[in-house]
């Protein structure tokens, strides 16, 4: 037996539980995929597991992490007006070469140096590649290649030299329908693309050529207008793949705006993981996290695949697909049944006119909502937890809402006349929490799921949206101007039930900590296995820093025992102890770390982890912020 930290009433308990039965590898992935030394993709294999067999760096040596390289990524030359990356990039690395995006450029570099090896460039202002890229092996006659999204192109490039392959699209680029941020999959000869913006869908290309050869449409053409009745839908995140069953899963966002529409009109792929034959396009099954998505809850990243160990001893291939509404969902990936159970809950109905919200909603059996998703009186944070100015912010900000209400999971926002009172709703996991893009990691020999989560609510109501009439009429202003009702908060235009009065303007949320968390779930009994602050808030007493913090990012794993995350807006990168959550190494870094590490091997046989460090943090306006940069650590 090995004491775990299980989560109880948002509060850290100590529990006793045993560790699961070890289960097959992650998922079967093709040769190219199996070598440990390598980050080939950006979840490092195909199903997205994060799972690194390195173990040279490991629970007893993490400690002695140095950084042995970095690279800047932002603009190297005065006249380079290109705007920047965003900065959530996950690198490339096959064969001692690390692939990266930079302002204005891809570029390849020795991954145990960082000595530039090639470059390419773009015009000024491109937008490059915003989270990865993707790489193909090559083949006989055709050279290995790195591709990535520069605006609405894709782009095919040599990896040996950098240059635009010719053979492919028109001079090595082909113009995409719409945006994509993330990065392309690889499945045999296919790469796949999703869509950023609407219309929403899925488009494979043929990685020699360029061909499109399969599009999946999100909604159907014509409707793709909210004000049509038929909300667009769009992915927003990168794809997993079960290879041996050539299936694709692709995660998508709510089909709502903000500003709300009638909720009759449900797009059956909102707020989603849909599995798709990855060889044709054609729909295999669907997963709605929620029915009548009223508060925006995408399904920001796509699943990790693994196998797990059925109560008989069986192998079931599963897959963790963690979602802004907090809850992690373990389901069959073949069939896209749930393992553990979902039971329909009873849900608050919404009270703004001509809004349909759902009657119940789908809830995990096990495991337990990660997030935070409900609020009572009591969870108000108190000077005792933080200090007095938040604390009377906060009381403030409540009093100032025309109080706070609150009736659990999917609380609807309530309605408010115009010219009516201030009447609030809470709402838990509000914008920016949950668990967004960064997505899981899965140890397919422990048998956990790490997944980060913020824990912020949205504070307000829903009103008429009077005031944009005249552009109604006219035609003129964005579409969500044109819509009949939009969100209002005393809270401000973030509606987050936070403070930003701390140096920086970080928020600190309203209610008690934790505010942000790093979870483990063991997915063979669907039990929450330990769960721990992620971040500190600094400008507290020593005492009360273990606030944890909001974060964007996600985490990967290895074999070492060790989980290294970035996210948090407290500008550290951190090593954490996959079977029991104990923090074992931390460093600072020059930005926030808001990416998804990556580790490989060095052709010096050195094991390496990597992350982009590019802001977003409490510090990153201050003195001590630095340059965007990838950053390398190794042991000495």
């Amino acid at each position: 037996m090995r004491r775990l930290a299980c989560l109880a009433a948002s509060v850290l308990a100590a529990c006793s539980a045993p560790l699961p039965p070890t289960p097959p590898p992650a998922v079967a992935t093709s040769a190219e995929f199996q070598r440990a030394a390598d980050w080939p993709s950006y979840g490092r294999d195909p199903g997205g597991s994060r799972y690194s067999a390195l173990k040279q760096i490991n629970t007893g040596n993490v400690g002695e992490l140095r950084q042995a390289w970095s690279y800047p990524l932002d603009a190297d030359a005065a006249t380079d007006a290109s705007p920047a990356a965003a900065w959530e990039l996950t690198p490339l690395v096959v064969g001692g070469v690390l692939y990266t995006a930079a302002t204005g450029r891809i570029v390849a570099l020795k991954a145990d140096t960082g000595a530039e090896i090639w470059r390419q460039s773009f015009e000024v202002g491109a937008a490059v590649p915003r989270r990865g890229l993707a790489y193909w092996p090559g083949e006989r006659g055709q050279p290995a290649r790195i591709l990535g999204i520069v605006g609405r192109r894709l782009v095919a490039l040599d990896a040996l030299s950098g240059r635009k392959l010719q053979t492919f699209g028109v001079g090595g680029e082909v113009e995409l329908p719409v945006t994509y941020h993330a990065a392309p999959l690889l499945f045999e000869d296919r790469l796949i693309v999703g869509s950023t913006t609407g219309p929403g869908g899925v488009r494979a290309y043929d990685v020699r050529s360029g061909a499109q050869l399969w599009v999946f449409a999100a909604v159907p053409p014509g409707t793709q207008d909210p004000a049509a009745g038929a909300p667009a839908v769009h992915t927003t995140a990168s794809f997993t793949l079960d290879i041996d069953r050539a299936l694709l899963y692709a995660a998508f966002a709510s089909s709502l705006t903000e500003a709300r529409v009638d909720g009759s009109a449900e797009n059956p792929f909102g707020s989603a993981v849909v599995a798709l034959d990855a060889r044709s396009g054609a729909r295999r099954w669907q997963f709605k996290t929620v029915h009548r998505d009223v508060w925006g809850y995408d399904v920001a990243a796509p699943p990790s695949l693994m196998d797990v160990v059925a109560a008989d001893g069986t192998h079931v291939p599963a897959l963790a697909l963690a979602a802004e509404t907090g809850y992690l969902y373990l389901l069959n990936r073949v069939t896209g049944e749930p393992l553990r159970g979902m039971t329909e809950t009873p849900a608050p109905k919404s009270d703004v006119p001509t809004e349909q919200s759902a009657e119940t909603q789908p809830v995990p059996t096990k495991p337990a909502a990660l997030a935070r998703v409900a609020f009572a009186a009591e969870d108000l944070v108190g000077a005792q937890d933080t200090n007095d100015e938040h604390a009377k912010f906060c009381r403030e900000l409540r009093d100032a809402s025309g109080g706070l209400q609150n009736q659990g999971p999917f609380t609807p926002f309530r309605y408010r006349a115009a010219g009516a009172p201030p009447r609030s709703t809470l709402v838990f996991p509000g914008a920016g929490g949950g668990m967004g893009w960064g997505g899981t990691a899965a140890d397919p020999m422990l048998g956990f799921v790490f997944a980060n989560v913020t824990n912020v609510g949205g504070v307000g109501w829903i009103e008429p949206n009077t005031e944009d009439a005249t552009a109604a009429q006219t035609g003129e202003g964005p579409r969500r101007d044109r819509l009949p009702y939009r969100r209002g908060s005393s809270a401000g235009a973030a509606h987050q039930f936070a403070w930003r009065g701390a140096p920086g303007g970080a928020p600190w949320p309203c209610q008690k900590p934790p505010w942000g968390q790093l979870v483990a779930v063991n997915a063979v009994s669907g039990e929450i296995a330990w769960a721990v602050p992620l971040g500190i808030t600094a400008e507290l007493a020593e005492a009360r820093q273990r606030t944890g913090r909001p974060n964007v990012g996600g985490p990967i794993v290895t074999a070492g025992g060790l989980v290294f995350i970035g996210a948090s807006d407290d500008r550290k990168l951190r090593a954490f102890d996959s079977r029991t959550g104990d923090e074992l190494w931390a460093t600072l870094l020059p930005l926030a770390g808001q990416a998804v590490p990556a580790t490989y091997l060095g052709r010096n046989k050195k094991q390496y982890v990597a992350i982009v460090a590019g802001g977003g943090g409490v510090a990153d306006s201050a003195s001590g912020a630095g340059r965007p940069a990838l950053i390398a650590f190794a042991l000495p």
